[in-house]
């Protein structure tokens, strides 16, 4: 799909429900100012992590879409380079853009490298310090191939500067929080949201899933606290549950829903008393919407939303989880994550960039 070029071409490669909902505000800020193409790289797809983002919020449906979830990292970054690479060829494009830490972002990135392409990457300097994590590599590496790193907070730019980056990063809150104001101005499905006090978790990965013994504790555990649980549980759990002989409807206090969509999800995580998660951006969007949160890993990418105890983590001891629901929490800064207008910034400063360039 060739483009004016009268203006500038931003080619974005997305793959993941986060980034799907980072791209939404972009696209509506690009909109007649910059040629956008996006690939969609299939990385995560189905309707309810995916279309939805398309058909509710009006964004532009990808230009490409492939096919390469599934498999190991390896097989699936292989088959993403592959098949990107004949497309920034023909796109030609001025800039690559890629959000987060996903294998989608990093296969864009050495592609665009490899060819000459300015990187930019929106949600730059985010460290977890963990490097088992596939996406910490991930996201190493494309900030130190990227030309233009735009940061969500204060604690990202120190990281980028720990590893001699400074130069074109920009710190222009978080685009999340762009989304979490979209998501709250669209019209409320048909899903309804208890009247009652409950807590709202989510739990997916696979330190947390994949042994039935961890599994079993926490949802002991979450059947114990004293408001009852709204969960929506991801297939692959609910898999993994009915392999270990896991009796959901044992768990009298804990509701399994299907898989929320993303207005949903926030919809159900801004009245929720409490919420409990191992997500990456869940722990944020509860902040901006000023949820408590409880973290169920060892470490955060999102140090900040530590502060004053809005988020705490517990991953040893989840017999926790009951206490850590009742503690007494401190000041809660509504602009830590930015004032909701990243994408507007990011954009003109993309523009500005280009216009120095030439």
């Amino acid at each position: 799909m060739m483009t004016n070029r009268n203006k500038i071409k931003v080619l974005a490669v997305i793959g993941a429900r986060p980034q799907f909902i980072k791209h939404a505000p972009f696209d509506f800020a690009a909109r007649g100012k910059v040629d956008l193409v996006t690939i969609h790289t299939g990385q995560h797809y189905d309707a309810n992590m995916s279309q939805v983002f398309f058909d509710q919020l009006k964004i532009g449906k990808p230009d490409y879409l492939l096919a390469t979830g599934g498999g190991s990292h390896g097989e699936q970054t292989g088959r993403m380079l592959q098949e990107i690479e004949p497309i920034v060829l023909e796109e030609a494009p001025d800039f690559l853009l890629v959000y987060g830490d996903t294998n989608s972002t990093l296969a864009g990135s050495l592609i665009a490298s490899k060819l000459h392409i300015p990187v930019i990457h929106v949600e730059a300097g985010l460290r977890s310090f963990n490097k088992s994590m596939p996406e910490e590599i991930n996201r190493i590496l494309t900030d130190h191939i990227s030309s233009m790193l735009f940061t969500s907070t204060e604690q990202a730019v120190e990281n980028l500067r720990n590893e001699g980056i400074e130069e074109n990063v920009f710190l222009t809150g978080d685009i999340m929080a762009d989304a979490v104001k979209l998501a709250e101005s669209v019209t409320a499905s048909e899903e309804q949201i208890p009247d009652f006090p409950y807590y709202y978790v989510t739990i997916h990965r696979p330190y947390n899933t994949d042994n039935k013994a961890r599994i079993s504790l926490l949802l002991s555990e979450l059947n114990q606290v004293d408001c009852p649980v709204i969960f929506p549980i991801h297939p692959r759990t609910k898999n993994l549950c009915e392999s270990f002989n896991i009796d959901l409807e044992e768990f009298k206090n804990i509701t399994f829903i299907e898989p929320a969509s993303y207005f949903d999800n926030i919809r159900f995580l801004k009245k929720a008393k409490h919420a409990i998660t191992d997500s990456g951006g869940l722990q944020k969007e509860a902040y901006i919407l000023k949820t408590p949160c409880i973290t169920i890993r060892s470490e955060t990418e999102w140090v900040e939303t530590l502060k004053a105890s809005w988020n705490v983590l517990c991953f040893d001891d989840l017999s926790q989880i009951s206490t850590l629901l009742n503690r007494t929490l401190g000041e809660h800064i509504p602009t830590l994550y930015g004032d909701g207008t990243a994408a507007n910034e990011i954009v003109n400063l993309i523009l500005e960039k280009s216009r120095h360039s030439n």
